[in-house]
């Protein structure tokens, strides 16, 4: 069965400051238990803040890098998720109801692509 990586990205300048409701928390634990005992989820995770990462950056022949927060871009890797699913069609449905179980207030974005072995 093909395996997918979604990247959850979130504007951390309009996230709620003081995070994720207790609702919020207890529908995603649930979700994460149905996809878990349902054999598709692999591994799962939050991402700790831009303010507390570094980008490494090859270029010109170079490294460099920056620390975070990184100001300048809008919207941000916030989690993560490897799900094995039978197809696109099944990573999107468990997706979609990730994504439905936060507020109306949330922004959230997911980027769902597949894993391709021997790259």
């Amino acid at each position: 069965m093909p395996r997918f990586l979604t990247l959850i990205r979130i504007d951390e300048n309009n996230a709620p400051a003081e995070g994720p409701s207790p609702e919020l928390l207890e529908r995603m634990g649930a979700l994460l238990e149905e996809i878990t005992k349902a054999g598709v989820m692999l591994d799962n995770a939050g991402l700790a803040p831009t303010a507390e990462g570094t980008r490494v950056t090859w270029s010109g022949g170079k490294l460099s890098s920056t620390d975070g927060p990184f100001t300048e871009t809008k919207e941000v890797v916030g989690g993560y998720s490897i799900i094995q699913a039978k197809d696109r069609a099944e990573a999107l449905e468990w997706t979609s109801r990730f994504l439905r179980v936060h507020e109306e207030y949330w922004t959230v974005t997911a980027e769902v692509r597949e894993i391709t072995e021997g790259c």
